[in-house]
């Protein structure tokens, strides 16, 4: 215990969970220490649309300690964690300084998963942090500086964007990205042809949006192929180059940007706690989200595999990780009162992913109640805004939706391009392949990559889709 006899409780990450956590402490007394490596909290889902102008950093990233500035028990720390001691119950930063409670929340999130496809990890930008979204806007629009500039780079792949997974973050990055390529920009680029520029989604799976129904499948193939999406579904990854993607079916397809989606798995953290870790490098915890044989210490989460009543883990969402914060306090809370701890019971309030603008789907609640298009859009825009941090910060994101909703211009579109100085544009490896976009179908004809030859479906390179938004 510390000296004055109130518990402490050391949260390591200031996601979803890391926050609920440290609230809930904070109001039943107990003092809380939140270490996070950056001095923000980030609201994930809205990422993507800083990336494509539609928000700026500041509507999706919050600082936690004014975040923090109403709740005295809570200590915010600035530190990057390099360890962690279980038994001890502390960890230690990478400078040395360790923070030590009586109880130890794990809430460190994810990072990207590149299932072992080869050059996904060197050519290709996730889409994870705030920091990835604002290089993928530098990307995006450099692109088109540069194509502005020499229109001979169309040609070479340098205005056609390559995203890689099909579930809501590849689906709603694809969909803002076409009506960022076709509603914003022309009016930009009067002298280039930027309807020329192309949005390319590629899956393993079937169909977008896989944990969704039939009809939402449908719906959102059809609205992206509206919006000039070329879909490449039931096709791995096979190889992603700086100046192309290879696909299983031995099609390349020429880009300088290529856009991971693909699926996420626990931070590099959960490495190194000495834990026992499961399925996608996520600590296991059990049903009252401690881990066995490590008393005092709790994991939520993307970075903890929560089970559900059955067994399986839940998916990683916002709203699992949330509560499973929440509900990790509360079983603190009632170790600190002697009360048993009670096992997390999710409250499922459904999923949601937007396609475009007045374009999204719903499935609300734990019968999945289906809404397409302007309902769900709404139902989308409301629910996102709940859940942010801060009325300034949901003021701020109304009114960049509104003036998206009925405007082709985009104040974030203003972004440093000095990063941008410093990209390689260059010559193909290979000689160019035939330009996608001139195929006759208008769908996604390219040609084959020089000396690669299909892949059987067994041998195609698999993504793995996020669950979907939460409701």
């Amino acid at each position: 215990m510390s000296d004055d006899r109130t518990p402490t409780a050391v949260v390591v990450g200031a996601g979803f969970a890391g926050i609920g956590a440290a609230r809930e402490l904070a109001k039943h007394g107990v003092r809380v220490v939140l270490v996070e490596r950056n001095d923000y909290h980030q609201f994930q889902p809205l990422l993507y649309q800083v990336a494509t102008a539609g928000l700026a950093r500041s509507d999706v990233a919050s600082s936690l300690r004014t975040l923090m500035r109403h709740t005295e028990l809570v200590d915010v720390k600035a530190a990057d964690v390099a360890s962690v001691d279980p038994a001890a119950r502390s960890v230690t930063a990478v400078d040395g300084t360790t923070f030590t409670g009586d109880y130890l929340i794990l809430a460190a999130g994810s990072r990207p998963n590149f299932f072992d496809t080869a050059g996904a990890d060197e050519h290709s930008i996730p889409l994870y942090s705030v920091n990835d979204a604002e290089r993928l806007r530098t990307r995006v629009f450099a692109a088109f500086d540069a194509a502005d500039r020499d229109p001979s780079l169309v040609d070479r792949g340098v205005v056609r964007f390559v995203v890689i997974g099909g579930g809501p973050t590849g689906v709603e990055v694809a969909g803002a990205l076409a009506e960022l390529i076709h509603d914003v920009l022309p009016h930009q680029y009067r002298g280039l042809a930027v309807r020329s520029a192309s949005v390319h989604l590629v899956d393993h799976a079937p169909t977008l949006l896989g944990p969704f129904s039939d009809s939402a499948h449908d719906y959102a193939a059809k609205i992206l192929q509206r919006k000039g999406v070329r879909l490449h579904l039931g096709t791995g990854v096979v190889e992603v180059r700086p100046d192309k993607v290879v696909l299983s079916d031995g099609t390349a397809l020429v880009t300088r940007t290529v856009i991971w989606a693909g699926g996420v798995m626990a931070a590099s953290l959960a490495e190194r706690t000495g834990l026992p870790v499961g399925r996608g490098g996520r600590l296991v915890v059990e049903h009252d989200l401690t881990v066995d044989d490590a008393p005092g210490v709790y994991a939520v989460g993307d970075v903890a595999n929560v089970p559900a009543p059955d067994g399986s883990p839940y998916p990683q969402l916002g709203s699992v990780a949330l509560q499973s914060g929440q509900w990790a306090a509360r079983n603190v809370v009632a170790d600190i009162r002697g009360h048993s701890r009670k096992p997390f019971h999710y409250h499922d309030k459904g999923i949601m992913a937007m396609i475009g603008r007045g374009a999204a789907v719903a499935e609300i609640g734990e019968h999945r109640h289906e809404l397409h298009g302007p309902v769900a859009f709404a139902s989308w825009l409301g629910v996102h805004a709940y859940l942010m941090s801060g009325v300034r910060t949901r003021a701020d994101a109304f009114i960049s939706w509104g003036w998206d909703y009925f405007s082709t211009n985009r104040a974030p579109a203003i972004v440093d391009r000095s990063d941008a100085r410093r990209i390689d544009w260059g010559d193909d490896e290979d000689e160019p392949t035939t330009d996608a976009d001139q195929a006759d179908d208008g769908h996604h004809v390219t040609d084959r990559a020089p000396g690669v030859a299909p892949a059987s479906p067994a041998s195609a390179s698999r993504t793995a889709r996020p669950a979907g938004r939460p409701a």
